[in-house]
């Protein structure tokens, strides 16, 4: 393999985070660093996103929405299968497909990445969460429009979704789908 298609590990070297970023754990500036280094786009979501936003108590794993056209897909997986991402060993996911808990290193195809469901993998030693395309989520280019780009170390950037898809990804991490407003007229009662 050619050195300029070698996809580069995680560098797991410690990095100053920028001002005001400080309470961002190593381990996310550690994998937005090596998602940057692969050249994937994608936009931030989930308890980092709320981090940066400035909720500094918001703990989790780095949870992306990635851009859905095929390079950026085909760049995504090739990193994935290079670190040997495998599904993290969590609770739900033991009781209900326990064969994924000791799988081994998962092989995700550019249509699995883009489905309905959260990939929740562990990457080494830092987990990141790949958001699927539920029904009821605004697309790629929405997302954009309401993101912010930040800097969060030197040469270490992430697209950071708006407060109101934060939120809407953390109800569909709670719900498992995305929230519907149900507009029903009840007729009044007769009056007697």
């Amino acid at each position: 393999m050619l050195l300029r298609n070698r996809i580069p590990g995680i560098d797991n070297a410690p990095i100053a985070a920028a001002p005001g970023y400080e309470h961002l754990p190593d381990s996310s500036i550690a994998l937005l660093r090596w998602l940057n280094t692969a050249e994937v786009n994608y936009v931030l979501v989930g308890p980092v996103a709320r981090a940066i936003r400035g909720y500094e108590d918001s703990a989790g794993p780095v949870s992306v929405v990635p851009a859905p056209y095929g390079r950026n897909l085909e760049r995504l997986s090739r990193a994935l299968i290079a670190t040997q991402a495998r599904a993290r060993a969590n609770a739900h996911l033991a009781g209900v497909m326990p064969h994924l808990v000791d799988a081994g290193p998962l092989k995700l195809s550019m249509e699995q990445l883009v489905g309905p469901g959260r990939w929740e993998l562990r990457c080494g030693a830092h987990d990141l969460d790949i958001e699927g395309r539920p029904f009821g989520v605004p697309s790629y280019q929405e997302l954009l429009f309401e993101t912010i780009r930040v800097d969060v170390a030197p040469g270490v950037w992430a697209e950071v979704a708006g407060p109101e898809h934060i939120e809407l990804y953390a109800h569909i991490g709670r719900t498992g789908r995305a929230p519907e407003i149900v507009v029903s007229r009840a007729t009044p009662p007769e009056a007697a």
